[in-house]
């Protein structure tokens, strides 16, 4: 499809990126089916970690444990030089730093030569998030790469009683890792990554949304949209929530598929305003609506 295909009446447009760069038949079987599994992104990024690959704390105890992984390219054998790691999760006491200037167990490494990457912190801890419902103990990663869709996941641990009853870590695929005692009293666990592409928002499109938009019938009620890395998020008290791009100027908030969801469609006026419909699940899972406008 032509480019100038998607430019028209300043709608939203996006491209495609071609999946069959690395797919290739063997003999015996297609390779490059082998994606990592997505997960959602939390309300605990933070951007801008710094560059370190130990997170451990002196004094703060824990037990200490060693992550361990290779990204590869999409035919699942290739390794990915320079991909971009970040890692971060909660303290002993379950809470994440989301303001200090120290970024407590939040760091960001880049993979060698031979796609590999490491991380030498302590293993965190499940914790309460409200009304008795516990998560799992778990990591959160993000792999950016270029020309690959940036990976968003979390890493959960094989003998966690809350990994059965929780929304996410019940269907992590490949994600649950088995944790090798050492004969130090460490651990260490192993965490393969293949990146994968995916159609993504044209970034000047993503321009266009970006700004605070109002609640149709309630003025009181705004949200702020920005764009990060070319990706569209939604500003919160941290730092922002991020919305994958669907086709159709609509944005989806990657959760669990048949649980929680949020789903942003937007339509660019005539006036040059912006009108989005928000569509979310609620608390009880019931489908819901409002609608916010952009002035122009």
């Amino acid at each position: 499809m032509k480019r100038s295909d998607f430019i028209k009446n300043s709608a939203i447009c996006a491209f495609a990126v071609s999946t069959l760069g690395y797919v290739r038949f063997d003999g015996h079987a297609y390779i490059g089916d082998c994606a990592t599994t997505s997960d959602i992104l939390g309300p605990f990024y933070r951007p801008g970690s710094p560059v370190r690959n130990n997170l451990v704390i002196p004094g703060e105890g824990g037990k200490p444990i060693k992550l361990l992984g290779t990204v590869k390219h999409q035919d699942c054998i290739t390794p990915y030089k320079n991909a971009k790691v970040e890692l971060w999760h909660c303290d002993n006491n379950g809470v994440y730093d989301n303001s200090s200037d120290i970024f407590r167990y939040r760091g960001t490494t880049f993979t060698d030569k031979n796609g590999e990457y490491s991380f030498e912190t302590v293993l965190p801890v499940p914790y309460d998030v409200g009304n008795g419902t516990i998560r799992p103990a778990h990591f959160h990663m993000m792999v950016t790469a270029e020309d690959y869709q940036p990976l968003v996941t979390q890493l959960y641990f094989s003998g966690d009683q809350h990994i059965e009853t929780d929304s996410s870590a019940s269907v992590a695929a490949g994600r649950i890792l088995d944790v090798e005692e050492l004969a130090d009293g460490t651990a260490k666990v192993h965490f393969p990554v293949n990146m994968a592409k995916t159609l993504a928002a044209e970034p000047a499109s993503i321009d266009k949304l970006t700004g605070e938009y109002i609640h149709e019938t309630n003025p009181g009620s705004s949200m702020v949209f920005f764009n990060s890395g070319n990706k569209l998020w939604r500003k919160n008290e941290v730092f922002g929530i991020r919305f994958e791009y669907v086709g159709n100027n609509t944005f989806e908030y990657p959760g669990t598929p048949g649980e929680r969801f949020m789903k942003l469609n937007f339509e660019l006026l005539p006036s040059g305003s912006v009108k989005l419909t928000m569509l979310y699940n609620d608390s009880d899972l019931s489908e819901q609506q409002q609608v916010f406008i952009k002035s122009s």
